[in-house]
């Protein structure tokens, strides 16, 4: 009666007979009773299709995003304008089901699109070299931790609470299994303490992590980072939570960075409820070997033409296990793909526009909230796009009234930094306007003057 449904009862009733069952709750028999269901689950009655669509429409309208409200929301997840050209291109069937290149000579495509992405993220960030992408911007900092440690010979990591509270719990997860030591240093104004960073590195330091601009928006000073951290012999890595932030601010490699890492969901990427998005990591030549992942080199095949390569793959599904680098197996292709073309569809300049268009905008919204008077000033320290300030309600209380006027509002600081008490940290990219922006400080001023 369906013919896409391939096992009906007929067929299910061979394959018991087969396999010598009577029954498919047979096959599960091995499993105690007491931590079976014991009953159908509540799915409700069947629905056709078109009831379904409905019940599902129906759902989704439940959810408000940043289609319905207008965003002051960041905090690692970023709501910037994504060309419509991107979805057209990633959309194509080549492309978003292809996989791993396991036979490089007929996946030529694949390959080339991870070296553009690869040149692409080199020149970003200012290294001589990028992998194939990784998981996230948290799992790719903690596989920075492990490189480092592995090329150093040493046992400790140095990460300022200024790094993003997610990328330090991932951190600590998998340098606990790892025996490694992790070590946090304090913040004073809002960037990292860099007396307090200079008392933890030791001659057991393996690297120093810092985010740049940090978690609260803050341009962290990167030149003394990487005195201290060289100083002793360990590698200065650098945390980028949105690289937008490079087409105004100098590049980490200018700074000394010994590997870059970061969370390439502003590259195009949807916030997609939380992911999928894809971590970028880069290093220096001479680190080139203990990268984790792949990486995707060009040549000329036998006619002199261009063509693209598996140069290296230090991950043990290619080489001997004892040798890995890592166990990261995915590079997460159609997400990079989808950061390549936007960075090639931008380019250089339109990477600039963007930077520079939210750094004012932020700019001109954290000086009429502080100008107003519904709010004040936490740090007073150079901030890209992202600030802090106080409110005199919680949170929790700002957030609703804003939400009820149409604005998701800032994340709660007091969630991760309990010292930090009504405290929220808002963020302004390229897509707000200045009567978006003005309404926010409007919303902001009424709840003042209600109290």
């Amino acid at each position: 009666m369906f013919p896409y449904i391939p096992n009906g009862p007929k067929e299910e009733k061979m394959m018991l007979e087969s396999i010598k069952v009577n029954s498919v709750d047979e096959l599960f028999e091995d499993i105690p009773a007491e931590v079976r269901l014991g009953r159908k689950l509540n799915l409700g009655h069947g629905m056709s299709e078109l009831e379904l669509y409905r019940h599902m429409r129906s759902l989704a309208g439940k959810n408000k995003g940043t289609e319905e409200l207008i965003c002051f929301l960041g905090a690692g997840a970023y709501d910037h304008y994504i060309p419509s050209v991107i979805k057209h291109i990633t959309s194509r069937s080549e492309f978003y089901t292809a996989y791993t290149p396991y036979q490089p000579e007929i996946s030529q495509g694949t390959l080339q699109v991870i070296f553009e992405y690869q040149t692409m993220i080199a020149n970003l960030t200012g290294m001589d070299v990028s992998n194939a992408s990784m998981y996230d911007g948290s799992t790719a900092c903690a596989e920075a931790a492990i490189m480092a440690c592995e090329n150093t010979k040493r046992k400790s990591i140095v990460v300022s609470k200024t790094v993003h509270p997610e990328t330090r719990k991932v951190l600590k997860t998998y340098m606990r299994f790892l025996g490694i030591e992790v070590l946090e240093v304090d913040y004073e104004d809002g960037s990292t303490d860099v007396e307090k960073l200079r008392s933890l590195v030791s001659a057991n330091t393996a690297g120093v992590i810092v985010q740049y601009p940090n978690f609260f928006g803050i341009i962290e000073d990167l030149t003394e980072v990487e005195e201290v951290a060289h100083g002793n012999k360990a590698m200065m890595i650098v945390s980028i939570a949105d690289p937008i932030s490079l087409g105004a601010l100098k590049s980490p490699g200018e700074l000394g960075a010994d590997i870059v890492v970061g969370e390439g969901q502003a590259l195009g990427n949807p916030l997609n409820y939380g992911g999928p998005y894809l971590g970028f990591m880069a290093t220096t030549a001479k680190l080139m070997r203990k990268l984790p992942g792949r990486i995707v080199g060009q040549t000329n095949d036998l006619e002199g033409k261009r063509a693209f390569v598996l140069t290296l793959q230090a991950r043990e599904q290619h080489i001997r296990r004892e040798k890995a680098t890592s166990n990261i197996c995915s590079n997460q292709a159609l997400n990079a793909l989808t950061a390549a073309v936007y960075l090639t569809t931008m380019g250089k300049q339109g990477i600039k526009e963007v930077a520079m268009q939210s750094a004012y905008k932020a700019h001109y919204a954290y000086n009429q909230l502080l100008k107003s008077g519904c709010c004040s000033a936490v740090f007073n320290k150079p901030f890209f796009k992202e600030f802090a300030v106080g409110c005199t309600e919680s949170i929790d209380k700002v957030n609703g009234k804003l939400l009820n006027a149409g604005i998701l509002g800032g994340y709660d600081l007091s969630l991760e930094y309990p010292e930090l008490t009504n405290s929220t940290l808002l963020c302004v990219t390229e897509k707000r306007t200045k009567e978006e922006i003005d309404k926010l400080v409007s919303v902001m001023v009424d709840m003042r003057e209600g109290e």
